[in-house]
């Protein structure tokens, strides 16, 4: 996990929280969303090493990240989106500079 991406991720994620908080989910771009919800796994994979927080704060997540990254034409994030919660557990660290790179073209 890359420490310039995890920065990246980081103040990207904030800032769409704030959007999100000021003028609700609809003010968000398919690309903000994809973000968010990255940003959401590697909150709870840090935290916890595992998945739990995510599903806690958006049980929808992994369904949402998988269509979100199919509208964008993400490859990486519909990969690591369409496995397991287990399996992205398993392999997200090994994943995420990947998708941050993805992310950042957009």
């Amino acid at each position: 996990m890359g420490m310039a991406n995890d920065r990246w991720l980081s103040r990207r994620g904030e800032a769409i929280a704030a959007t999100r908080k000021i003028y609700g989910g609809t003010a968000l771009t398919p690309e903000d969303r994809m973000i968010e919800l990255v940003w959401l796994v590697a909150g709870s994979m840090r935290l916890t090493g595992d998945l739990a927080a995510a599903r806690t704060s958006n049980p929808a997540y992994l369904d949402e990240a998988l269509a979100t990254a199919r509208e964008l034409g993400l490859p990486a994030a519909v990969e690591a989106f369409s496995v397991s919660e287990g399996g992205l557990e398993r392999r997200f660290f090994d994943l995420f500079d990947g998708l941050c790179g993805e992310l950042q073209r957009l």
